[in-house]
């Protein structure tokens, strides 16, 4: 798991439009990465309409919010169109990104146990250190973690 000043694991994921979006490319900007299981479920829908709804606030701080799932490119689309969601989500099928941030894991539920993301948000510098770190968070958290990082600039 990353600790606080650790540096943040780079990527490189495709976007909900297609397009290749590397971490690098926000160097100088404070980011907000975040890790939820499926698009379009009922606690990943909240978390992000819950970053949308105060984007606003981080939009004018020049703060980059990325939302990252297993999903494929398509899927994000369609749950970024229907929930009118003004950031960037990115696809890692392979879960490799999720692993380098430790948002891969064992999970219980219903007393099963099976692999798979941990929802997680990182709050980045402009140097690309990990400033913020949360595992395990409540869908409602990532957007209190956007608003502090926007109050915080």
């Amino acid at each position: 798991m990353l600790q606080v000043g650790d540096a943040a694991p780079g990527f490189r994921l495709r976007s909900d439009d297609g397009k290749e979006v590397s971490l690098s490319d926000f160097r100088g900007r404070k980011v907000v990465v975040y890790f939820y299981p499926r698009a379009n479920t009922p606690g990943c829908t909240r978390q992000a309409c819950a970053v949308r709804d105060v984007y606003p606030e981080v939009a004018v701080r020049d703060i980059v919010v990325i939302g990252i799932s297993p999903d494929p490119p398509s899927r994000l689309a369609k749950f970024r169109e229907r929930h009118n969601l003004p950031f960037e989500l990115l696809s890692d099928p392979e879960h490799r990104v999720a692993e380098a941030y430790g948002a891969w894991g064992e999970k219980r539920a219903s007393g099963k146990t099976s692999m798979g993301i941990i929802r997680s948000h990182f709050g980045i510098d402009e140097g690309g250190r990990v400033i913020a770190i949360g595992y395990k968070v409540k869908p409602e958290a990532t957007a209190e973690l956007v608003r502090r990082l926007a109050s915080a600039s």
